[in-house]
């Protein structure tokens, strides 16, 4: 008898034994749906990254965002309300066109020189006739000096639009300066000019689609070098210009200086 009871005991575990084993069991799997479920875990730790950033490919306003770009420049611009008009004269930004570079020709014969084609002259300054590619409407238009004005000298960032978002509160200097800027200055068909007025991007773009980058980028680089402001409607039309072509780059500030040093009232 005591032989066949030790040999059953050899082949089946001890109750507690066996308990045992049971519990640890359970442990393991509790502790496994623990960690897959607790929010504080590491899979919740890893910070995850959208496929768009992790492959570099950028959306379109992303990339219109690039340092030098236009649109990243207008991003910079100050946004207030536009002032009132109260004061403003041509004359308040220089008699005419002045020569603030100095070169012996005022800025309108320096403009029309860089611009037109085919040119006759009269002396070294005076362009007497020329033909221009016109920005504005994609139209060639024969220039005659003292015949018919078909071509004006349009101011990229009108001068009245300045006045009412800064300029009015510049010295003297600076006004000239901003008024004979080539960065602001363009030969365009005097029609489309007069059209314009002193409209911003808001109200008015050039009906030659294919201008309007090449236009916009102007005008947010002449705010930015003369730190003229931009209404919140004008930066919204400025950026869905700019959001058609986000590499645009901004145009170059060029040499001419912020303030003029040889006018005076």
């Amino acid at each position: 008898m005591a032989q066949h009871s030790s040999t059953r005991g050899a082949g089946r575990p001890e109750p507690m034994f066996a308990i045992l084993l049971l519990l640890a069991g359970l442990a393991a799997v509790l502790f496994g749906m623990a960690q897959q479920g607790d929010p504080e875990g590491p899979s919740a730790a890893t910070p995850q990254v959208s496929p768009t950033v992790a492959t570099g490919e950028l959306g379109p306003t992303a990339s219109s965002r690039v340092e030098g770009t236009a649109y990243a420049a207008a991003l910079e611009l100050t946004v207030k309300g536009r002032a009132a008009k109260t004061g403003y004269e041509r004359d308040e930004f220089g008699s005419g066109w002045v020569d603030v570079d100095r070169n012996g020709c005022d800025t309108r014969n320096d403009q029309l020189q860089l611009r037109l084609t085919n040119l006759e002259m009269d002396g070294d300054c005076v362009v007497l006739a020329g033909d221009l590619d016109d920005p504005y409407t994609a139209s060639a238009i024969h220039f005659e000096r003292g015949g018919a004005s078909e071509v004006d000298i349009d101011h990229i960032v009108a001068l009245s639009d300045a006045w009412q978002k800064g300029a009015a509160q510049w010295e003297y200097a600076k006004r000239v300066a901003f008024a004979n800027d080539p960065l602001n200055l363009e030969p365009v068909e005097a029609a489309a000019n007069r059209q314009k007025g002193d409209s911003d991007a808001a109200t008015w773009l050039p009906a030659n689609k294919g201008y309007r980058c090449d236009y916009v980028a102007r005008q947010v680089a002449v705010k930015t070098k003369y730190e003229v402001w931009v209404t919140q409607a004008e930066l919204d039309a400025m950026l869905a210009v700019l959001d058609t072509c986000p590499e645009e780059p901004l145009p170059d500030f060029g040499d001419q200086a912020v303030i003029a040093d040889n006018v005076g009232r």
